[in-house]
């Protein structure tokens, strides 16, 4: 794992007191106490209906992604998220290296209502559920570009990403996202290596502030850690994850994921003690190590 420092996925009641008061406002505090009722079934009905549509959506039988045939259905996703999944305008997320059920999944959500984007959803209306599948294998063919950390906030989303703060109740990144930022497509955790830092603040701080992908229990992991993050956090965490990459031969790693300089000598042994013996052959295999 390395970080380089040029180059490196969410409710009030007021009564009167005087008995004539009472009855002139009777009708009104009827009539204000029903709006919000009636607001709220309001709502909640279309959550409803966008529930079911997604269950519709996941039920309907498909083949396993085609990458060969999703690389023509995704030439309309090149316009915003790049031809091969890299996207040259950070508002727009990467989808190069993403796993093909997680992107699966946020396509169906949109489809189906659940995530609320008006782009998004009128380049969905026409999929069906394979063709998101083969979209989704097109991209999660392809490898993800790692971008530019920001030296001055790396180390602080460095620790966060791989240790968390357990005073916060905020757990590592790297438990769910894996410690190379490549996700877990098992559990549909999103890749996050090289993902642009803007689309994932921007992201985090939505969740912060009340944002949620849906209602199952899936959809409220993050918006639930998003809430003990302050600015500063999803600053730090947004921008180290851009420049997260997997070290390639030969490349000379800095940052916080430095590996410690090799000691030049052994110690020596402390004075008055004396070495311990080297252990035989016979004695390193009865150990039952091989």
């Amino acid at each position: 794992m390395s970080f380089r420092q040029l180059l490196a996925s969410a409710a009030v009641f007021a009564f009167a007191g005087v008995a004539l008061a009472q009855t002139a406002k009777a009708p009104a505090s009827q009539s204000t106490a029903a709006a919000p009722a009636a607001a709220t079934s309001a709502s909640a009905a279309p959550a409803a209906d966008a529930e079911k549509q997604l269950l519709a959506l996941q039920a309907t039988p498909v083949k396993p992604g085609d990458a060969a045939a999703g690389q023509g259905k995704a030439a309309a996703c090149g316009a915003c998220h790049g031809m091969d999944g890299n996207s040259t305008d950070p508002q727009y997320p990467k989808l190069a290296g993403e796993n093909e059920q997680y992107i699966v999944r946020q396509l169906m959500n949109f489809k189906s209502g659940v995530r609320v984007n008006s782009i998004m959803q009128g380049m969905v209306a026409p999929l069906s559920p394979q063709d998101m599948h083969d979209i989704g294998a097109y991209f999660a063919s392809k490898r993800s570009l790692p971008g530019v950390s920001d030296q001055t906030l790396a180390v602080a989303g460095g620790k966060l990403y791989r240790e968390g703060d357990a005073a916060r109740g905020i757990p590592a990144c790297m438990a769910c996202h894996g410690p190379d930022g490549r996700g877990n497509p098992g559990a549909m955790y999103p890749q996050l290596a090289g993902e642009h830092a803007d689309y994932v603040q921007k992201t985090l701080q939505a969740w912060h502030d009340g944002t949620v992908w849906g209602d199952e229990p899936h959809a409220q992991i993050m918006p639930a850690i998003a809430q003990r993050l302050d600015k500063s956090d999803i600053e730090a965490v947004a921008s180290y994850v851009e420049g997260l990459h997997t070290a390639q031969p030969g490349e000379s790693v800095s940052g916080p994921e430095a590996p410690a300089p090799a000691a030049s000598a052994a110690k020596p042994a402390a004075a008055g003690t004396a070495p311990a013996p080297a252990a035989s052959a016979a004695t390193a295999g009865s150990n039952g190590k091989h």
